[in-house]
């Protein structure tokens, strides 16, 4: 396809952007999708700010959900850099010290399908053009909630009163000011709620009928 073509002749990856509130299974989908396309993964988690400058305290009750907690810039570059067929040395995030690990670098090289997947991914304006094909996964804030809890207590080291404090006080202003926006924007949007089948079955012929992904599954 002629608009996947690099200057050099070279097939680029195809982009997908998959957004949606915390807790609203993005992240489930997205894996699912990378699984099934062979896709690099490209989590905007990794790309929290440093915070090594405040206090545990202060990390603790840092607004993690507003577009300024993510360093925005290193974004766009490196989605810039995989879009082109390059390859970027991603940082490594530590949840349950709001920090990233010192030295600790993931090298990435593309792949025919690079997946964004954030509650931000639909936010910001210069990464749409980035993108070939967006997906917003809709969940109700009590089922987010529910599932922000289990994940943030098995995974994060958090207790449930603090995950609904945050919740509370961050994340469902957040969503409804910058993440709930993108739904109206995004090619397809699948219930967070539904069989994860039937959403990987939507996007998979979305993809297809846009001439993303032929028949076979190849490009």
């Amino acid at each position: 396809m002629a608009e996947q073509l690099t200057l050099s002749g070279v097939i680029r990856p195809v982009v997908l952007a998959v957004g949606g509130c915390s807790g609203s299974g993005k992240t489930t989908l997205a894996r699912e999708l990378a699984d099934q396309l062979n896709a690099v993964l490209f989590p905007l988690d990794f790309y929290y700010r440093e915070l090594t400058h405040l206090s545990r305290a202060e990390r603790d009750h840092y607004n993690f959900d507003h577009p300024d907690s993510l360093e925005h810039d290193m974004i766009v570059r490196h989605v810039q850099t995989l879009r082109e067929g390059g390859s970027i040395d991603r940082p490594t995030y530590d949840f349950n010290t709001h920090s990233r690990v010192p030295g600790v670098l993931e090298h990435i090289t593309a792949t025919r399908f690079l997946i964004v997947e954030g509650i931000l991914a639909l936010h910001y304006d210069d990464l749409q053009p980035l993108y070939d094909f967006t997906v917003y996964v809709d969940a109700p804030h009590d089922v987010c909630l529910l599932r922000r809890i289990h994940r943030d207590v098995r995974e994060r080291g958090r207790t449930e009163e603090s995950v609904i404090e945050q919740f509370n006080t961050y994340a469902r202003p957040m969503a409804e000011q910058y993440v709930l926006p993108g739904r109206e924007a995004a090619d397809v949007t699948v219930a967070g709620t539904e069989a994860l089948d039937w959403s990987i079955e939507l996007v998979i012929a979305s993809l297809r009928s846009r001439g993303l992904l032929l028949s076979d599954g190849a490009i």
